[in-house]
């Protein structure tokens, strides 16, 4: 993914990179987040750091797998949190995702940290999927 993101030289001008955060007792279960180990890789081939402590998820979600389109966006509401604003502030983010399928985790974490002054926000993912 990163080799395609360089070849396409949208994110040239990126300072960070954030993958979207998991709730920490999920994170914790499983092991990891996938969109930080995306956004791991993103940074390698990018250059840019990731920054995965400047935003948190402060509200467990139910799975998301199940349900209809209303009910994604309702489910994100009041979901993730600014941690750290120095971080972002007046930067260009990269947020990195592993699948949209209607884009509700994405739009809640993009509208809390876009009130970060100066800040620009552009969006990757690995993968989308159709007829959500």
């Amino acid at each position: 993914m990163g080799k395609q993101l360089i070849h396409s030289r949208r994110f040239d001008d990126c300072d960070i990179i954030i993958p979207l955060p998991l709730f920490t007792e999920r994170e914790k279960k499983r092991g990891y987040n996938q969109a930080t180990m995306i956004a791991k890789g993103v940074s390698r081939h990018l250059k840019i750091p990731v920054v995965s402590d400047a935003v948190c998820r402060v509200k467990k979600t139910e799975t998301q797998t199940h349900k209809s389109r209303i009910e994604r966006w309702q489910n994100m509401k009041s979901t993730f949190s600014i941690s750290d604003p120095e971080k972002i502030c007046g930067k260009h983010v990269l947020l990195v995702d592993d699948v949209v399928t209607t884009g509700a985790s994405l739009e809640a974490c993009a509208q809390v940290i876009l009130d970060t002054p100066g800040l620009r926000i552009s969006i990757a993912c690995l993968a989308h999927t159709v007829n959500a």
